[in-house]
């Protein structure tokens, strides 16, 4: 086979497994109310079903790709391709809300092998400075599809053949990726592989697990169980940053945090994502609880967001390799912020056409964000760091999408006479997280910000990563 097309090949496997973790994030979303109904759900436990799988997801991320680093990069992808299928399979046929939890964390688990160690292995086979940032840019487009098109799809196939077939969907393609993995993708590793880090991977877990257990159940669990998870998430924080400083291969390289579009990256990718995730749960709320709307047609009226999103996704890579990530991230700053107050005054009454075209404005302003984040992360580290560059990327959007669905979750639960999705304290905060992504990406892409870039990057900065 020649070598360009087996390079194809790699990618396209690559995509896929991004694709079905990307589509796994929202996907249920419009899923909820069924659950609710079938199994007998509370807000917190839809809550725990989409957070259980992005916290698990963003707790492993980092160790998932220092470990593929280490014992090659084909079989932990191999591996995570297999637990996520198996993951799957599990959920479909969970008998209870606890259980589904359970296996939502499972699938997280391969979920988490999978997309940081996928882009490292991109970033091997497209050596070529320039194929790479086309192949990241393809990478970033497909990652924002993934993302859109999951409550369509969910729509479509939980009105077709019911909630849990969201989840079998998942079970041919990954055996058809574990195939064709074997089949194209080489096997690599790590020069020089980071030595493991366990101390550090168990605080950043305890951290992220007592920061969204106290959103979440904290107004039911009483104040001092909040107050007592907030402590344990600062005290977590407190410990890791000293003891990741120390470390020679820290979990954490928190040098490359001095790059300001780098940090800039990885907040914009924790308040983007969080406002997508509050989005999708409010509007999962609303077209079926609020409004009456069937699975099956309020799958089909977020279907603007995902056609303005598949635009703007290969767009948006495109204007970051003209143009740099300053634009594409501030008109994702404005669509998302914009969509936001537009719906802050939704009710049972709403002329749908406002909503569908909020929907519309929130699919431009999603469709250019991720581009310029993937860009701006990998760009970031020297090129021997891009799986670790990835990893972090990944772990901020899955901290973004479980703080959004924790904090619009409780907001939801503790309003309880206000109809569901139409809470405008909720709408005000996805708006509040676009707004803060317009203002990050202008202050975190002007010439002082690429200068520290420069000076953290080294004798060893892949300009051809860098917008």
């Amino acid at each position: 086979m020649p070598q360009p097309v087996r390079r194809r090949a790699v990618l396209a496997v690559c995509c896929l497994s991004l694709f079905i973790v990307g589509l796994d994030n929202t996907i249920v979303n419009l899923a909820l109310p069924a659950i609710r109904t079938d199994l007998g759900a509370s807000v917190s436990g839809l809550q725990w079903t989409i957070d259980a799988y992005t916290l698990v997801l963003a707790s492993l991320l980092m160790l998932s790709g220092s470990t593929a680093d280490r014992i090659g990069r084909r079989r932990t992808f191999q591996t995570g391709l297999a637990l996520f299928s198996i993951g799957s399979l599990l959920c479909g046929v969970a008998p209870n809300v606890g259980l589904l939890i359970t296996f939502r964390a499972l699938q997280a688990i391969g979920g988490s092998m999978l997309n940081p160690v996928a882009l490292s292995i991109v970033a091997n086979v497209f050596t070529d400075p320039r194929d790479r940032t086309r192949a990241i840019g393809v990478w970033a487009a497909v990652n924002g599809l993934s993302l859109a098109v999951g409550p369509v799809l969910g729509g479509v196939l939980v009105g077709w053949a019911g909630w849990r077939s969201i989840f079998w969907i998942n079970v041919p393609v990954g055996i058809a990726a574990i195939v064709l993995t074997a089949v194209f993708v080489p096997e690599s590793r790590a020069p020089h592989p980071r030595r493991l880090d366990p101390v550090g991977q168990l605080l950043v877990i305890v951290l992220l697990a007592s920061l969204t257990y106290g959103i979440i159940e904290g107004r039911s669990s009483g104040t001092a169980v909040m107050a007592g998870c907030f402590a344990v998430a600062a005290a977590a924080l407190a410990i890791l940053l000293p003891y990741e400083r120390r470390r020679r291969d820290p979990l954490l390289e928190l040098k490359f945090f001095r790059s300001v579009p780098f940090s800039g990256a990885t907040l914009i990718a924790v308040t983007g994502f969080a406002a997508l995730s509050g989005f999708l749960f409010l509007n999962t709320l609303y077209l079926q609880e609020t409004r009456g709307f069937s699975v099956l047609h309020a799958g089909l009226l977020t279907l603007p967001m995902a056609v303005l999103t598949a635009v703007g996704a290969p767009l948006s890579g495109r204007l970051v390799n003209a143009r740099g990530p300053r634009l594409p991230l501030l008109v994702a700053g404005v669509g998302m912020g914009a969509a936001g107050f537009m719906l802050a005054g939704i009710g049972p009454d709403t002329p749908i056409l406002w909503v569908v075209a909020a929907y519309a404005i929130f699919g431009i302003g999603y469709g250019l964000l991720n581009a310029p984040i993937t860009n701006a992360a990998v760009s970031g580290m020297p090129r021997e760091r891009a799986g670790l560059a990835a990893a972090i990327a990944s772990t901020s959007r899955q901290i973004g999408i479980s703080l959004g669905v924790a904090v619009i979750g409780a907001i939801i639960a503790a309003d309880e006479r206000t109809p569901p999705g139409t809470g405008r304290v909720a709408w005000l905060i996805v708006a509040g997280c676009g707004v803060l992504v317009f203002v990050l990406g202008l202050v975190t892409t002007g010439r002082w910000a690429l200068a520290t870039a420069n000076r953290v990057n080294g004798p060893d900065h892949d300009p051809a990563l860098t917008s």
